[in-house]
Protein backbone atom coordinates (compact mmCIF):
# COMPACT_ATOMS: atom_id res chain seq x y z
CA UNK A 1 0.00 0.00 0.00
CA UNK A 2 0.89 3.55 -0.64
CA UNK A 3 0.07 4.58 2.67
CA UNK A 4 -2.19 3.68 5.59
CA UNK A 5 -5.03 5.99 4.74
CA UNK A 6 -5.00 4.17 0.91
CA UNK A 7 -4.58 1.00 3.06
CA UNK A 8 -7.69 1.63 5.07
CA UNK A 9 -9.78 2.64 1.48
CA UNK A 10 -9.12 -0.45 0.15
CA UNK A 11 -9.23 -2.83 3.08
CA UNK A 12 -12.51 -4.70 2.63
CA UNK A 13 -13.48 -8.20 4.44
CA UNK A 14 -12.74 -11.09 2.05
CA UNK A 15 -14.12 -14.30 2.65
CA UNK A 16 -13.16 -16.31 -0.43
CA UNK A 17 -9.80 -17.27 -1.21
CA UNK A 18 -7.45 -19.60 -3.54
CA UNK A 19 -5.89 -22.87 -1.83
CA UNK A 20 -2.04 -20.89 -1.76
CA UNK A 21 -0.90 -21.36 1.71
CA UNK A 22 -0.13 -17.85 3.59
CA UNK A 23 3.77 -18.06 3.49
CA UNK A 24 5.63 -18.46 7.23
CA UNK A 25 7.10 -14.92 7.13
CA UNK A 26 3.55 -13.33 6.60
CA UNK A 27 1.81 -15.67 9.62
CA UNK A 28 5.00 -14.26 12.00
CA UNK A 29 4.68 -10.45 11.07
CA UNK A 30 0.32 -11.30 11.26
CA UNK A 31 1.03 -12.49 14.76
CA UNK A 32 3.82 -10.30 15.81
CA UNK A 33 0.88 -7.47 15.09
CA UNK A 34 -1.16 -9.16 17.24
CA UNK A 35 1.72 -9.30 20.11
CA UNK A 36 2.62 -5.54 19.54
CA UNK A 37 -1.11 -4.43 20.25
CA UNK A 38 -1.67 -1.89 23.13
CA UNK A 39 -3.88 -3.65 26.05
CA UNK A 40 -5.82 -1.62 28.86
CA UNK A 41 -2.74 -1.10 31.74
CA UNK A 42 -0.67 -3.48 29.32
CA UNK A 43 -2.25 -6.52 30.96
CA UNK A 44 -2.20 -8.41 27.30
CA UNK A 45 -5.06 -11.15 28.65
CA UNK A 46 -5.06 -12.47 24.51
CA UNK A 47 -3.86 -15.58 23.50
CA UNK A 48 -4.24 -16.80 19.87
CA UNK A 49 -4.66 -20.18 18.31
CA UNK A 50 -3.66 -20.44 15.08
CA UNK A 51 -5.13 -23.08 12.55
CA UNK A 52 -3.90 -24.03 9.15
CA UNK A 53 -5.11 -27.48 9.12
CA UNK A 54 -7.65 -27.80 6.46
CA UNK A 55 -9.76 -30.85 8.26
CA UNK A 56 -9.92 -28.36 11.62
CA UNK A 57 -10.62 -25.54 9.05
CA UNK A 58 -13.66 -26.86 7.89
CA UNK A 59 -15.18 -27.79 11.46
CA UNK A 60 -14.32 -24.17 12.73
CA UNK A 61 -16.30 -23.18 9.92
CA UNK A 62 -19.59 -24.86 11.26
CA UNK A 63 -19.45 -23.06 14.67
CA UNK A 64 -22.73 -21.14 13.44
CA UNK A 65 -24.76 -21.22 10.83
CA UNK A 66 -24.47 -17.57 9.22
CA UNK A 67 -21.02 -15.91 8.34
CA UNK A 68 -18.42 -18.99 9.02
CA UNK A 69 -17.85 -20.21 5.89
CA UNK A 70 -14.90 -17.43 5.14
CA UNK A 71 -12.75 -20.10 7.82
CA UNK A 72 -13.35 -23.16 5.79
CA UNK A 73 -12.21 -21.38 2.59
CA UNK A 74 -9.35 -19.88 3.97
CA UNK A 75 -5.69 -21.60 4.51
CA UNK A 76 -5.45 -19.69 7.60
CA UNK A 77 -7.73 -18.81 10.79
CA UNK A 78 -6.14 -17.17 14.09
CA UNK A 79 -8.49 -17.73 16.81
CA UNK A 80 -8.76 -14.78 19.43
CA UNK A 81 -9.17 -15.39 22.81
CA UNK A 82 -8.30 -13.12 26.01
CA UNK A 83 -8.52 -14.26 29.98
CA UNK A 84 -11.58 -12.66 31.40
CA UNK A 85 -9.92 -13.57 34.69
CA UNK A 86 -6.86 -10.62 34.27
CA UNK A 87 -8.30 -7.87 32.59
CA UNK A 88 -12.07 -6.03 32.86
CA UNK A 89 -11.04 -4.78 29.18
CA UNK A 90 -10.24 -8.14 27.26
CA UNK A 91 -13.11 -7.52 24.64
CA UNK A 92 -11.23 -4.67 23.77
CA UNK A 93 -8.19 -5.72 23.72
CA UNK A 94 -8.61 -8.87 21.99
CA UNK A 95 -10.16 -6.57 19.62
CA UNK A 96 -7.79 -4.86 18.89
CA UNK A 97 -5.39 -7.03 18.94
CA UNK A 98 -7.86 -8.78 15.65
CA UNK A 99 -7.96 -5.63 13.92
CA UNK A 100 -4.36 -5.10 13.94
CA UNK A 101 -4.15 -8.63 12.37
CA UNK A 102 -6.29 -7.39 9.77
CA UNK A 103 -4.25 -4.19 9.00
CA UNK A 104 -1.34 -6.26 8.76
CA UNK A 105 -2.70 -9.03 6.18
CA UNK A 106 -4.04 -6.07 4.26
CA UNK A 107 -1.13 -4.36 3.76
CA UNK A 108 0.96 -8.13 3.29
CA UNK A 109 -1.87 -7.89 0.10
CA UNK A 110 -3.50 -10.60 1.37
CA UNK A 111 -7.35 -10.90 2.71
CA UNK A 112 -8.80 -11.11 6.05
CA UNK A 113 -12.44 -11.44 7.61
CA UNK A 114 -13.39 -11.18 11.17
CA UNK A 115 -16.23 -13.95 12.00
CA UNK A 116 -17.34 -13.01 15.42
CA UNK A 117 -17.41 -15.68 17.88
CA UNK A 118 -18.72 -14.11 21.45
CA UNK A 119 -22.20 -14.54 21.73
CA UNK A 120 -23.02 -16.24 19.27
CA UNK A 121 -24.54 -19.63 18.45
CA UNK A 122 -25.11 -22.70 16.32
CA UNK A 123 -27.75 -23.49 14.04
CA UNK A 124 -28.84 -25.66 17.46
CA UNK A 125 -28.82 -23.36 19.24
CA UNK A 126 -25.09 -24.35 21.08
CA UNK A 127 -22.67 -21.71 21.87
CA UNK A 128 -20.48 -20.54 18.94
CA UNK A 129 -17.20 -20.20 21.49
CA UNK A 130 -18.30 -23.65 23.43
CA UNK A 131 -17.77 -25.28 20.15
CA UNK A 132 -14.52 -23.45 19.15
CA UNK A 133 -13.39 -23.95 22.54
CA UNK A 134 -14.22 -27.76 22.73
CA UNK A 135 -12.64 -27.97 19.22
CA UNK A 136 -9.38 -26.73 19.88
CA UNK A 137 -9.47 -27.57 23.90
CA UNK A 138 -9.02 -23.75 24.95
CA UNK A 139 -9.58 -23.64 28.61
CA UNK A 140 -12.54 -22.72 30.36
CA UNK A 141 -10.92 -19.25 31.74
CA UNK A 142 -10.53 -17.74 28.55
CA UNK A 143 -13.09 -16.19 26.00
CA UNK A 144 -13.71 -16.79 22.63
CA UNK A 145 -13.66 -13.31 20.94
CA UNK A 146 -13.70 -13.77 16.91
CA UNK A 147 -11.92 -15.89 14.69
CA UNK A 148 -9.63 -13.94 11.79
CA UNK A 149 -9.89 -15.71 8.13
CA UNK A 150 -6.64 -15.13 6.48
CA UNK A 151 -5.44 -16.07 2.64
CA UNK A 152 -5.04 -14.99 -0.62
CA UNK A 153 -8.17 -13.18 -2.14
CA UNK A 154 -10.21 -15.26 -4.27
CA UNK A 155 -12.66 -12.29 -4.66
CA UNK A 156 -12.47 -8.51 -6.04
CA UNK A 157 -13.82 -6.32 -3.44
CA UNK A 158 -14.48 -2.51 -4.81
CA UNK A 159 -12.84 0.37 -2.14
CA UNK A 160 -14.62 2.06 0.34
CA UNK A 161 -15.93 5.43 -1.45
CA UNK A 162 -15.38 8.34 1.13
CA UNK A 163 -17.66 10.21 -0.76
CA UNK A 164 -20.41 8.07 1.21
CA UNK A 165 -18.51 8.41 4.81
CA UNK A 166 -21.20 9.16 7.88
CA UNK A 167 -19.90 12.60 8.17
CA UNK A 168 -23.61 13.24 9.98
CA UNK A 169 -22.52 10.80 12.76
CA UNK A 170 -19.49 12.77 13.85
CA UNK A 171 -20.39 15.66 16.36
CA UNK A 172 -17.89 18.00 17.42
CA UNK A 173 -17.51 19.86 20.73
CA UNK A 174 -20.81 18.38 21.70
CA UNK A 175 -24.17 15.92 20.25
CA UNK A 176 -26.12 17.65 17.71
CA UNK A 177 -28.84 16.86 16.25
Amino acid sequence: MENFHELLINRRSIRKYTDEPVGADDVRLILEAALMSPSSKSVRPWQFVVVEDKEMLDKLGNCKPNYATSISNAPLAVVVTADIAKSDAWIEDASIAAVLMQLQAADLGLGSCWVEVRDRYGANGESAEEYVREALGIPEEFAVLCIVSVGHKNEARRPIDTEKLLWEKVHIGKWRN
